[in-house]
């Protein structure tokens, strides 16, 4: 099996806190805690859970945009950790981002040729700028009139169009996908998936892909981690994800959807959470879970569990789950 593309090893994101006229450090904010992910190529993968897990952080963080507290990341066997500056830009061409709003991603004083055609010549495209505009909003689904339009001037579902289509400009082995359909209407959002599902296939294209809705998710992606307070809970292919949950989290997240059969849903046991989700300025002791967990013990609050294998391609990180016999595991 060949390497894979991307490698996230044991990474952490700080943010500190200050306080006073000297603004003296007193606390930070642990948005993402010894967080480990591969992404093969050609493969999505989804990061799933609630707002302020850390998903957007880690997303920014792998585009380098925010540097990482601890750990290493690795693009196609090369460590780009310490990278800066120029030592970036190859970095840069191979890794694009499409963001959850359109309308704020996108230069409202410039119209989306200018928009497209901006990335090309800062990346010192070498072709005919004018040309590759229209291959990329064809690509897209965009008539060519659209060129000459600004953001305001387009519907969410075209501007999020314009904003796959700066994506491809530079043809990325990696996308990151930021939420990047849940600003849009129902019957946008199935176009826009099946968009991003066509670009895939025609293009080889490997999605790293943030979201919380997830049956987008579960249709999308190969495999799924789902993240709590910054660390990864579970992680499994998408359908053994959605069709055996080994942790309470994401048996909690699964029940949380909606089943539109009234007497399906009314004889399905669910797993409900309590309290708020705590602050990562104060994460709680041992297992960050414990305090909203229905199965909770007293180990969980003193104990960082390990993420064990369950199955095939399949870890959850949960003292419950690794009590559990051997056999039991992986069946």
């Amino acid at each position: 099996m060949s390497a894979p593309l991307l490698r996230i090893e044991n990474v952490s994101v700080h943010f500190p806190v200050h306080k006073g006229l000297m603004q003296r450090e007193v606390a930070a904010v642990k948005a993402v805690e010894k967080v480990t992910l591969t992404l093969n190529q050609g493969e999505a993968f989804g990061l799933v859970g609630e707002s302020g897990c850390g998903k957007t952080t880690l997303a920014r963080t792998v585009l380098r945009l925010v540097d990482p507290t601890e750990g290493e990341i690795w693009f196609d066997g090369q460590n780009i950790t310490g990278m800066s500056g120029k030592s970036l830009l190859p970095y840069r061409k191979r890794v694009a981002a499409i963001f959850q709003d359109p309308f704020s991603s996108l230069n409202p004083r410039m119209t989306a040729g200018g928009i497209l055609s901006e990335v090309l010549r800062v990346h010192r495209y070498e072709g005919d700028v004018s040309a590759r505009v229209a291959e990329l909003l064809q690509i897209c689904g965009l008539a060519p009139r659209f060129a000459d339009l600004y953001p305001h001037q387009m519907s969410g579902g075209q501007r999020q169009r314009v904003g796959i289509a700066r994506a491809l400009a530079l043809e990325p082995d990696l996308i990151v996908c930021d939420e990047a359909v849940s600003a849009l209407d129902v019957s946008i959002q199935a176009q826009i998936i099946n968009l991003l599902t066509d670009l895939r296939k025609r293009f080889g294209l490997t999605f790293l892909f943030i979201g919380h809705d997830l049956s987008v998710v579960r249709h999308l992606c190969d495999r799924v981690a789902v993240m709590y307070l910054g660390r990864v809970m579970e992680m499994a292919g998408s359908e053994e994800l959605f069709d055996n949950p080994e942790h309470p989290y994401t048996r909690a997240l699964i029940d949380a959807v909606p089943n539109p059969d009234p007497l399906s849903e009314a004889e399905r046991a669910t797993t409900a959470l309590a309290g708020e989700i705590p602050s990562p300025l104060d994460p709680p002791s041992g297992c960050v879970f414990h305090t909203r967990c229905p199965i909770a013990t007293a180990q969980c609050r003193t104990e960082i569990p390990e993420a064990v294998t369950v199955g095939p391609d399949h870890v959850a990180a949960c003292l419950a789950v690794s009590e559990r016999p051997v056999s039991e595991k992986t069946t």
